[in-house]
């Protein structure tokens, strides 16, 4: 009965004499299917003072339910209330990891870290997201605060409204320290994109709480002129900053839903443009970030219709990318009043609208509604129907639009209960991207696909990995099963499809090997173990190279080597820590690489 529909569409389409209005596919190959983990209160993650053994799993299993549900990307919180989800010099721990802000986490271990790992793994990207300006929610009802929380550290830097303090935007040296901050994650963490909420000024409503600092740097200006451009000039820095350190990297922000009330006519609502002075047009018109997320939380009708915001927030986007933010929250009856809780069919009839209407995609508040929560069947919807086939995440013309090199030596390997795919990527050369994900297919057929056209359709799109193999545990047919792999880029460039020439055994795969078995462990923190394996008699060389694709270690320079295992030992320098490097291994005219984290 699931492909009923698509049969349907198919019959249709095929009898029917008489234009249909263009609409995209049921199942897009590229769509942002995002959701937030929220970290602040603990909405989401984790259990605050939990050993770290339990948080780990309890995010474990948190990435499983959100990729067999069809997520591809994460929103990470790890910045709630100037505090650090991550091991930061700058910020002390969260007291929502530990249960005391400040005090790190026992046994060590880094969340920002480990969750963009386990992303990785399944096949999704991780965006680091943080709540730029709010420094303490309530100052009426808090916890101790850290000797080094910025409250304390700058207590001439805090502007309090009503129960709020956050970091004053006017002060450019203010401004200063949170750019430095967030490009510290940028260069040190391995993270996706850098995304951050409408936590502005607060939308508690400022008065003249500001007026001193006014008086100092708002010369030639009006306050409410001042305030926008304090928030402007952060979102511009911090673009530069940031894209100048990793072009690739996917920079977005998600404001209130509506811009300015009246806009669309007929939009009524709170003005987030005039409550928080982010101008998310202005962003848009001056293209200083890559993408939008507006908080869309309302259903279709009424005064803040989704339909008519969604459609006018596409005419703003100047070239950039619209993931308007859905409520699941509103489907779940214990997050909503029955006054305005969704009806199940709610957010699938959002995602069918923005399909039909060649919006690329959407980021999903918040990630128990999938996760934890039934919420009425929704996340089921998603799983079984509309993201039953995994996606890609969109291009982004304006970045680096090469495709990668393709996989290499890609074997299938018989095996007991299933199949093995296996491959090897050669390092990047000439303008080519560096990898960022491989895409596994599979197609059921009596004869070898044209893969140049079957790649195209997302329902033989298997899965999404950064790892070099792939079980297929799916019992055997009398129609067999044809496999190819495409290596990803960052930008989500695809390369051309490579198939395995046959089915062979385990033996004729030992015989043929050219390849890095095993990084061991990994991450590491000083020693490293690279081991590897060759068919035959070659002068290899042994590289470590950084993610800006610098050579920082070379362990064998064209140096003899006989077929077999060998392992290799490599003790890192000083410093440098939490990188992210590739082992690159040629020889004989081949090339392999492996990815390696350090801790």
């Amino acid at each position: 009965m699931k492909f009923l529909p698509l049969v349907l569409v198919a019959l249709c389409l095929a009898l029917c004499a008489l234009p249909l209005p263009a609409q995209s596919p049921p199942s897009p190959k590229y769509e942002m299917r995002g959701v937030w983990v929220a970290t602040v209160v603990n909405l989401d993650w984790p259990v605050r003072g939990a050993s770290p053994s339990s948080q780990q799993q309890a995010l474990r299993t948190m990435f499983d339910k959100l990729q067999q549900t069809g997520i591809n990307t994460i929103f990470f919180q790890i910045r709630s209330e100037s505090d650090a989800m991550y091991a930061s010099t700058l910020e002390p721990w969260s007291y929502y990891l530990t249960g005391q802000q400040g005090l790190p986490p026992s046994p060590s271990w880094d969340p920002l870290s480990f969750a963009i790992e386990e992303a990785h793994k399944r096949g999704m990207e991780l965006h680091a997201w943080i709540n730029p300006f709010r420094v303490i929610r309530s100052v009426t009802s808090t916890y101790p605060k850290a000797i080094n929380h910025l409250s304390v550290q700058h207590p001439d830097w805090m502007l309090t409204v009503k129960t709020v303090m956050l970091l004053n935007p006017g002060i450019p040296e203010a401004r200063q320290y949170l750019v430095n901050l967030l490009t510290d994650v940028v260069k040190r963490y391995d993270i996706d994109g850098l995304h951050y909420d409408d936590y502005f000024y607060p939308y508690e409503g400022i008065t003249n709480e500001d007026q001193a600092t006014y008086a100092v740097y708002g010369t030639g200006m009006t306050l409410n002129a001042w305030r926008e451009d304090n928030i402007n000039r952060f979102v511009k820095e911090l673009s530069e900053a940031a894209l100048g350190i990793k072009p690739w990297l996917k920079y977005g922000i998600s404001p209130f839903g509506i811009w300015r009330s009246g806009n669309p006519p007929g939009i009524t609502g709170l003005s987030g443009a005039d409550a928080t002075y982010g101008n998310a047009v202005r962003w848009l018109q001056e293209k200083w970030i890559d993408y939008l997320s507006p908080q869309l939380y309302w259903p279709f009708g009424g005064n803040q219709d989704f339909a008519k915001l969604s459609l006018w927030w596409k005419t703003q986007m100047n070239g950039r990318h619209l993931y308007p933010g859905l409520a699941l929250y509103r489907a779940d009856p214990s997050m909503t009043s029955a006054a305005t809780l969704y009806t199940p069919s709610e957010i699938p009839k959002q995602i069918r609208f923005m399909r039909e209407n060649g919006i690329p995609g959407a980021l999903h508040f918040r990630a128990t509604n999938i996760s934890v929560s039934t919420t009425q069947g929704v996340p089921d919807s998603l799983r079984t129907n509309l993201y039953r086939y995994r996606a890609f995440t969109p291009v982004m013309d304006w970045k680096d639009t090469h495709a990668p090199a393709p996989p290499q030596q890609v074997e299938l390997l018989a095996e007991t209960g299933g199949r093995r795919l296996r491959w090897s990527q050669p390092a990047p050369q000439g303008q080519q991207a560096s990898p960022r994900f491989f895409g596994v297919y599979r197609l059921q057929a009596n004869a070898q696909p044209d893969w140049s056209e079957a790649v195209k359709n997302s329902q033989n799109l298997l899965t999404l990995t950064d790892k070099f193999e792939y079980q297929d545990q799916t019992p055997s047919s009398s129609t067999p099963y044809w496999y190819a792999v495409t290596t990803l880029s960052r930008n989500s460039v695809e390369s051309a499809p490579v198939a395995p020439d046959a089915v062979t055994s385990v033996k004729e795969i030992a015989r043929t090997r050219f390849r890095i078995t095993q990084i061991y462990p990994n991450p590491f923190e000083s020693e490293v173990r690279i081991r590897f394996s060759l068919d035959e008699s070659s002068l290899l060389t042994l590289r470590i190279v950084n993610m800006q694709g610098q050579e920082v270690a070379r362990l064998a320079n064209s140096a003899p080597f006989s077929p077999g295992e060998h392992e290799v030992v490599w003790n890192a320098p000083t410093g440098n820590k939490r990188q992210v490097y590739v082992c690159v291994l040629e020889g004989g005219g081949k090339t392999t690489a492996k990815k390696m984290i350090r801790l």
